[in-house]
């Protein structure tokens, strides 16, 4: 029984953030601080033309910030086909912003609980797929594009982000989930030039079990890799290396590392750094400027509010880019 407890201990907490995320959102309140909002996945695009922070993540809602101190949300600001794959209300996790040509993209995983697609070691897999909406504009509405699957219907998919390679060509970087191949991995598919659907097939970057940081034990106590791939972010340094910021468990500790690419794309092959890149529960990192120049990484911690109850919480920590590999400083306290 621990063994199937800490094997799906990411489920758990997964199942009872998204059930959380998905409660409808009170009124729209003003002068929130950071720490105090609830948001799993935080991604963080800075608007320069507006000289505004838009914040998203889990839940699919949007915050703006004028500091990245004091926040004024939750916006709903996606809107999907009732009768599309995701059925009338869609789990949304893990919501990125982008602008590419002009236009706003919402990459996000989105979730119908009302279909399953596989059963694998006796666990249902609910019909889940990383995907990608559009809008004219940074606060949305973000609506459907015209390809209504990007990602194969029968694998559980997740955390899609974007990249734009060396070849110019625009891609989605995401994860196969660990439920159905028991060996989490971070793939790429190219995307049409407008965004609007894939091209081609996946193409596998690298598994879970090439960490040489995450950690469980197999059913006979020994140490083995942990099986999940979670959010992947593509950077470049000063100096032009590729890099990728990922997230996984260390036992019962969300931890994040990061890889970096030998041949400068996203074909790799990826080298990962042998220990995490950041302190124990943090993790699902992406990086942004200030409006000031100053680099940030935005990551989530869990923290349990009330017995059996995890709720995460945003941070900023201060990130070092200047030479060939990532320096994560001091958690940055907008304000102070």
């Amino acid at each position: 029984m621990r063994l199937i407890q800490q094997v799906l201990l990411p489920v758990m907490i997964f199942a009872q953030l998204a059930a959380l995320a998905q409660k409808k959102p009170t009124a729209i309140r003003q002068n929130i601080p950071l720490d105090s909002i609830r948001l799993s996945d935080p991604f963080i695009l800075a608007d320069k033309k507006t000289a505004t922070y838009y914040m998203t993540g889990t839940g699919g809602r949007l915050w703006k910030s004028k500091n990245l101190q004091t926040w004024t949300g939750p916006y709903t600001i996606a809107q999907t086909d009732p009768q599309s794959w995701m059925g009338p209300e869609p789990m949304i996790w893990a919501a990125e912003l982008h602008e590419y040509k002009g236009r706003y993209y919402y990459f996000a995983t989105f979730t119908n609980k009302a279909v399953n697609i596989d059963t694998v070691k006796g666990n249902a897999i609910e019909r889940r797929a990383s995907h990608v909406l559009v809008s004219d504009y940074i606060e949305g509405p973000y609506v459907p594009m015209k390809d209504s699957i990007y990602l194969p219907a029968n694998m559980p998919t997740l955390d899609g982000t974007f990249w734009v390679d060396k070849d110019r060509k625009p891609y989605m970087v995401y994860c196969y989930e660990w439920l159905q191949n028991w060996d989490g991995t971070i793939e790429k598919i190219e995307l049409k030039p407008d965004l609007s659907g894939s091209v081609g097939k996946g193409q596998l970057l690298f598994k879970a079990s090439a960490s040489p940081w995450s950690k469980e034990r197999d059913e006979k106590g020994n140490i083995v890799f942990n099986k999940v791939t979670d959010g992947p972010f593509l950077f470049n340094t000063q100096t032009g290396r590729l890099g990728m910021l990922w997230t996984s468990w260390i036992f019962d500790v969300y931890t994040q590392g990061v890889a970096y690419s030998e041949s400068g794309t996203l074909n790799g092959p990826w080298v990962h750094e042998k220990d995490p890149i950041t302190p124990p529960n943090f993790g699902h990192g992406m990086l942004f400027k200030t409006f000031e120049g100053k680099l940030l990484m935005s990551v989530h911690s869990h923290r349990e509010d009330k017995p059996g109850q995890i709720i995460r919480i945003p941070h900023l920590f201060e990130v070092d880019d200047s030479g060939d590999r990532l320096v994560v400083g001091k958690e940055y306290h907008p304000g102070r």
